[in-house]
């Protein structure tokens, strides 16, 4: 079942929500959308909700960045906006994440698909205006 959600920035903890709800089973969610739509803000709100603790940034200069629980449990945030080719994920590991068992959260998926064989849950978020988005998952 396909969830259409639009919501402002002051409603994406209900956003998170409904992602989780949605797909309990799953740990590796695609996120699609321009600069600026707010992927990173949405994964850090996943994140926190899933029971993260410590400070969440983007990984966008480290392409990784693992964050804890307060179960000690590791989550994945990759932000592949700077890769040219899949093999430079494939250098850093990414597929020993992917099939970890733990949550990953993967922005500009569309730079490492080949990589993912269809084994995520895409989450496409789109601009409806400067304060609403459209989320589709």
């Amino acid at each position: 079942m396909i969830h259409n959600v639009i919501a402002t920035e002051s409603e994406l903890s209900e956003v998170a929500r409904k992602l989780l709800e949605a797909h309990p089973q799953e740990r590796v969610f695609g996120f699609f959308g321009e600069m600026g739509t707010g992927k990173t803000t949405l994964i850090k709100e996943i994140c926190r909700q899933l029971g993260v603790t410590d400070g969440m940034t983007s990984p966008t200069f480290a392409i990784v960045n693992e964050y804890w629980t307060a179960d000690g449990e590791p989550l994945y945030h990759f932000d592949f906006y700077r890769i040219d080719d899949p093999d430079d994920a494939t250098r850093i590991g990414f597929q020993d994440y992917l099939y970890s068992g733990n949550y990953c959260f993967i922005e500009w998926t569309e730079k490492v698909e080949s990589l993912l064989r269809g084994e995520y849950t895409p989450v496409t978020i789109e601009r409806i205006d400067d304060h609403t988005r459209r989320f589709t998952f």
